[in-house]
């Protein structure tokens, strides 16, 4: 599998993040459009051009309520604009829940390669601690007297129609066989593998080291250089001790991720473009695919995507270096993998052993329609760090859909 590349390529020139907040946490308090904003203005400023070259941006925007207008904000234009982006430029918000950053990417990709623009920026930004309290019915009620009833839509948080995310993954993680001991040393391997990766200085290059005002009265502004859900002391100890959710016989808040604060942004060009500017690639696009499968069976979905864009390009899992696929529960990546190894217990070993190698959400935290391209660019820097090679990311999410993207570093 040789470079290959030609001038119509599509390759990643520049891809960078805030570090993701804890719910409650360092950002809390920033606004919604300031916070998609950072990555935005940051991913344009590292390569020295101009707003004005971004022929369209792809924004993943989940969830509008945190945002100052919760009716149509358009998120996505409002952040461009503050971003310092021409209003020239025209922009989409894109709803698939956690898939959404990496689609954004994806639509990115298909507009340049339909012609329509020649550059774009996807990604996309979350705020869990800006969610409000919802109140219904109070509009056309005739409300007088008594207690009103608050929704807060972040418990149990799914679709109301639906089970909880976490059951069906719980119920899909039994049928494979996957214990709750598997999950939680897979959770701890997350903590210690993120934690090696950002001693080693691997999230330098994606992160955007920020200042945090004071938040009480006579505090100093503190930098936040690290992702604020990992925890340095977790261990099986720990995480054995921490009850199930909603009924569930294995998932718990430890072998899950963290409601998080965070933005992504990644710029894309035609390779030809890049070259007008003299900027040299990150890192080219090889395929991407989009699928959907049962909304009760989410944590195989991102096992399908892979099986389906490997098979669209003619490649094995073996062709791949080093995998992620996002931790929306420990559960994901262990199915998913199983059902990539297809009953072959040594392969399972040798694809788990070279997925999320950085950690993945249960560590690094889930602001999850900023997840997917945080996997794209951690990827890519993990490539370039080892002298080239493959690399694959899933991720699944808004009822059991699933993205999936091959990049190559020559």
């Amino acid at each position: 599998m040789g470079d290959n590349s030609n001038d119509k390529d599509i390759v990643i020139v520049s891809a960078v993040r805030t570090p993701f907040g804890r719910y409650g946490g360092s950002l809390k308090d920033f606004d919604y459009f300031d916070l998609g904003a950072i990555p935005m203005r940051e991913v344009l400023n590292r390569v020295g051009v101009n707003p004005d070259v971004v022929g369209e941006v792809f924004w993943g925007v989940g969830d509008t309520s945190p945002c100052k207008d919760v009716y149509t904000p358009v998120a996505a234009r409002q952040t461009l604009l503050k971003a310092g982006l021409p209003p020239t430029t025209p922009s989409v918000a894109i709803d698939k829940a956690c898939v959404s950053a990496m689609s954004a990417v994806k639509l990115g990709c298909m507009a340049i390669q339909l012609g329509e623009i020649d550059t774009a920026i996807g990604g996309g930004a979350t705020s869990f601690s800006q969610e409000p309290l919802i109140v219904r019915g109070l509009r056309f009620g005739g409300f007088r007297l008594g207690d009103v009833k608050m929704e807060d839509p972040l418990f149990e948080l799914g679709y109301k129609d639906f089970n909880p995310v976490s059951v069906d993954t719980d119920n899909v993680a039994a049928e494979y066989g996957i214990s709750r001991k598997e999950q939680d040393e897979w959770a701890l391997r997350s903590h210690v593998n993120y934690g090696n990766a950002w001693n080693a200085g691997k999230f330098k290059d994606e992160i955007i080291p920020l200042t945090i005002p004071p938040q009480k009265k006579g505090e100093q502004p503190k930098v936040l250089n690290i992702d604020e859900q990992y925890r340095p002391d977790t261990s099986m100890e720990k995480l054995s001790n921490i009850k199930t959710i909603y009924g569930c016989k294995a998932i718990t808040a430890g072998n899950a991720p963290g409601m998080n604060d965070g933005a992504t942004a990644i710029l894309i060009m035609r390779r030809s473009k890049a070259e007008e500017f003299g900027i040299e690639p990150l890192a080219t696009i090889v395929s991407q695919v989009s699928i959907a499968i049962s909304p009760l069976r989410m944590p195989e979905a991102p096992g399908y995507a892979i099986k389906k864009v490997l098979k669209k390009v003619d490649m094995t899992i073996g062709d791949i270096d080093v995998i992620e696929i996002n931790e929306a529960f420990a559960a994901v990546p262990l199915v998913s993998t199983k059902l990539l190894a297809e009953g072959d217990s040594a392969k399972w070993e040798a694809v788990k052993a070279k997925t999320n190698i950085n950690g993945s959400a249960i560590a690094i935290g889930h602001p999850n329609t900023a997840s997917g391209a945080r996997i794209i660019m951690n990827l890519v820097y993990e490539l370039r760090r080892r002298g080239g090679g493959y690399a694959l990311g899933a991720i699944c999410g808004g009822l059991a859909q699933a993205d999936t993207t091959i990049i190559k570093v020559p």
